[in-house]
């Protein structure tokens, strides 16, 4: 027998131009990078080499980019904003990395609602966020925009 699912996260009309959520933190784990080398096939030395990166211009490992563009996305569902009301991750776009993400830093990110914009055909709507992630000094480590299409409420039965 089916789960019955129900919305627990905001449907379209429910997000306000101007809004912010600040996600819960996640601590960068030496798992984490591992992990991630063996599922991208990217294990270039400045992320799983220690000795190799000691000579860096890092002094030591660093998380793979994609790596915290990944765990920022978890981030991002743990606010609960878009658990069964999400319709499809769409873009990002200007996607910059200001600093290194070391392992065992801990990371979070703030999204701010930047757009919205209609779309009835699909059921929703177009929501750009604009998102900071921050490490635990609270400095900016990466920052983009992101759209998602979100359910509408008035689309559900």
């Amino acid at each position: 027998m089916p789960l019955n699912q129900t919305n627990q996260g905001m449907f379209f009309e429910e997000f306000e131009v101007g809004q912010r959520i600040t996600s819960p933190g996640r601590t960068i784990t030496e798992a984490d990078v591992v992990t991630f080398a063996g599922v991208s096939g990217d294990s270039n030395s400045i992320h799983t080499d220690a000795e190799y990166a000691k000579d860096s211009a890092f002094g030591q490992r660093v998380a793979h980019g994609l790596l915290g563009i990944s765990i920022v996305s978890g981030l991002a569902v743990r606010t609960g904003i878009m658990e069964g009301t999400v319709l499809a991750f769409r873009e990002i776009k200007n996607w910059k990395f200001n600093l290194p993400v070391y392992i065992g830093d801990t990371i979070h990110v703030i999204m701010e609602v930047k757009e919205k914009k209609a779309m009835p055909r699909l059921g929703g709507g177009s929501i750009l966020l604009s998102l900071d992630v921050r490490n635990q000094d609270d400095q900016t480590v990466m920052k983009g925009i992101w759209t998602v299409l979100v359910k509408s409420q008035a689309g559900e039965a």
